[in-house]
């Protein structure tokens, strides 16, 4: 029998290990999973910001795609970063030829590093929208995300809900509106799609050290669900354990630091 955890990132590199596919296959090790990469672009970037980027041909990054299911196979897949238009439209390929009817797909429609810098041109960002969204199980957009992807402004709770059922209405089967950006010492998730709307809410933790978040987060959902956990389960597993990668984190660098290695959720604890 095959056994379940094998999860594919397509996402781009984070040369100090924070974000990005060095975040990711830290992630689905630590959650007990099997972690394999499609490199979208190669970063120069520490704590402080990003100083370059190289992306990776369009279509070598649908061929590191091709090998890895037609050999391995996934139980999931995870999509960060992806730099172009053409990087979108061809992982889009890749999904429509190669993934298993059913098979989960996350989507961090990540448009901008958190220390700022553009990583998504608006082509991108069209191409993410009509070819990926409808792809897509779950899309885990932040409030700057969820304005971009929109137009919308998002201030509160109700412009969470007005901007996740456009983006549902963009193909999406479900989208997980992160709060993470409004003010509080809670956080509120809202999660919304076929199956209703559910929210999430955990204590924020006091900290500097959040680089790669979304990617830990949207990693750590695709991690549980290819070890067939429900999505509500999977998201709830997600968010507690990157709480404590928050709260473990080592307090590298001069600017927003990298999580620490944080301790897998037990599988009870839902």
């Amino acid at each position: 029998m095959t056994a379940k955890g094998r999860v594919l990132v397509v996402a781009g590199s984070d040369s100090s290990g924070g974000a990005g596919i060095q975040a990711d296959l830290k992630t689905i090790a630590a959650l007990g999973g099997y972690g394999m990469t499609a490199i979208t672009a190669l970063t120069a970037q520490n704590t402080l910001g990003i100083f370059g980027v190289h992306p990776v041909p369009a279509e070598f990054v649908a061929l590191q795609m091709q090998v890895a299911l037609d050999d391995i196979g996934a139980d999931a897949i995870k999509i960060g970063m992806l730099g172009t238009a053409a990087i979108a439209e061809a992982v889009a390929g890749i999904l429509e030829l190669k993934a298993d009817a059913g098979m989960p797909v996350v989507l961090d429609p990540v448009m901008a590093a958190s220390q700022g810098g553009a990583l998504l041109d608006l082509a991108g960002i069209a191409a993410l929208k009509n070819r990926l969204f409808p792809l897509a199980t779950l899309v885990t957009p932040n409030l700057p995300e969820a304005e971009r992807l929109t137009g919308r402004r998002v201030a509160d709770l109700e412009g969470m809900r007005l901007a996740g059922g456009e983006i549902l209405a963009m193909g999406a089967r479900n989208v997980l509106v992160k709060g993470g950006h409004l003010d509080g010492d809670t956080i509120v998730d809202l999660l919304m799609g076929a199956d209703g709307t559910a929210i999430f809410e955990h204590p924020r933790v006091a900290s500097h050290h959040t680089h790669g978040t979304g990617c830990t987060l949207a990693s750590a959902i695709a991690a549980w669900l290819a070890q067939a956990a429900p999505l509500e389960v999977a998201i709830t597993r997600a968010s507690a354990y990157v709480q404590t990668a928050i709260r473990a984190a080592p307090g590298f660098g001069r600017g927003d630091g990298p999580l620490g290695p944080g301790t897998p959720p037990s599988p009870g604890s839902d």
